[in-house]
């Protein structure tokens, strides 16, 4: 976009349209990317920045097409580097709002080394993961999310890799802020990309996203509102748990083990199951299990849905920046005593 398509917006109202650009999205029909770009856009108006303050960096990926589609500035990076990218940026200048556009093999795969150490740095940055278990972009390759036994044309007999658990991944990387939301979902979808936003640190969002065309099935059993109200809950701070058609089912914590309780059949009521704290990193780290696989259990565990954790923790800008102010309160050094050190040694 242009410095002077940017000033037209300098202090008006903004709306969802003055962030879409002139370019048609090039997504196929029916591919989730399109519904969580509508929804980053209904989101960027409430958070009350001038559109000039707004950066969209991404890698390599369908997803990672994003940055095109929006009336903001942007960067299209390399396969998997945005993080390292978005995180210079935001050294730089703290006083910009970065989003990053990633997918699962762009993030997972090739990235899976940067989103790490970027979890554990906590830059100030908001990353929207695009999950829709599969490459795209290059015609429909396993990915690290794929579900186990899958069919791809790389693994023809089934895949056997065990996929990434990002939830897991997340918080055990350090990161201080993971959620996860649905492509079809466009309210919830807003609340939480606008909760990820606010969030000071690193904000993670991991969206099941579908892929029509590679990946079809990936997520059929939130299909529907009636399998949604089965397979999913939704987990909202100091609310419990609860799940299944008119909240009849709750989960219940039976030491580290999480069980599936029937409410009424079992006389119970909602003050009797597990009640949610998004700070609790133990309660966090259960939670993030529950999309495994857990053969042998009586009944499976639904999908968490909403925030599952989010920590107070200093980010890296302003860490560097502390330091950075230490140092220049000490006075000017000689480059002299730069070379030299605290260890030198003088051979007579």
């Amino acid at each position: 976009m242009s410095d002077t398509e940017i000033l037209k917006t300098a202090g008006t109202t903004l709306t969802a349209k003055d962030f879409a650009s002139d370019q048609e999205p090039k997504w196929c029909p029916g591919c989730g990317d399109h519904a969580v770009l509508q929804q980053i856009k209904n989101t960027l108006p409430d958070l009350g920045i001038p559109r000039e303050n707004f950066v969209f960096i991404s890698g390599i990926g369908c997803s990672s097409r994003l940055p095109y589609y929006m009336s903001a500035y942007g960067v299209h990076g390399i396969h998997g580097r945005a993080l390292p990218m978005a995180t210079g940026l935001k050294t730089a200048r703290p006083d910009l709002c970065v989003w990053v556009a990633t997918g699962d093999g762009d993030a997972l795969s090739i990235g899976g080394n940067h989103f790490i150490h970027t979890l554990r740095r906590n830059p100030d940055l908001n990353v929207v993961l695009f999950n829709n278990e599969i490459y795209g972009l290059t015609k429909g390759q396993y990915s690290p999310t794929t579900k186990l036994g899958l069919r791809t044309v790389t693994s023809p007999s089934g895949v056997i890799d065990h996929p990434f658990n990002t939830a897991s991944l997340t918080i055990g990387s350090g990161g201080s802020f993971f959620a996860r939301a649905f492509d079809r979902d466009g309210k919830f979808l807003r609340g939480v990309l606008k909760r990820a936003a606010l969030h000071k640190g690193m904000s993670l969002v991991e969206i099941y996203q579908n892929c029509p065309i590679f990946n079809n099935t990936a997520f059929e059993a939130f299909a529907n509102s009636e399998n949604r109200s089965e397979t999913t809950m939704y987990v909202e701070q100091g609310k419990p748990l609860v799940f299944g058609k008119d909240g009849g089912k709750g989960i219940m914590l039976d030491g580290f083990r999480p069980i599936v309780v029937d409410i009424e059949k079992q006389g119970l009521s909602t003050s009797d199951l597990w009640i949610h704290d998004e700070t609790d990193i133990n309660k966090a780290s259960i939670l993030a299990r529950f999309v495994d696989d857990r053969e042998g259990d009586d009944e499976k565990l639904p999908c968490p849905i909403g925030v599952l954790f989010a920590q107070d923790k200093i980010t890296y800008e302003d860490a560097l920046t502390g330091q950075i102010q230490a140092a220049q309160e000490k006075g000017a050094g000689t480059f002299e005593e730069l070379l030299k050190g605290d260890n030198s040694y003088i051979i007579k």
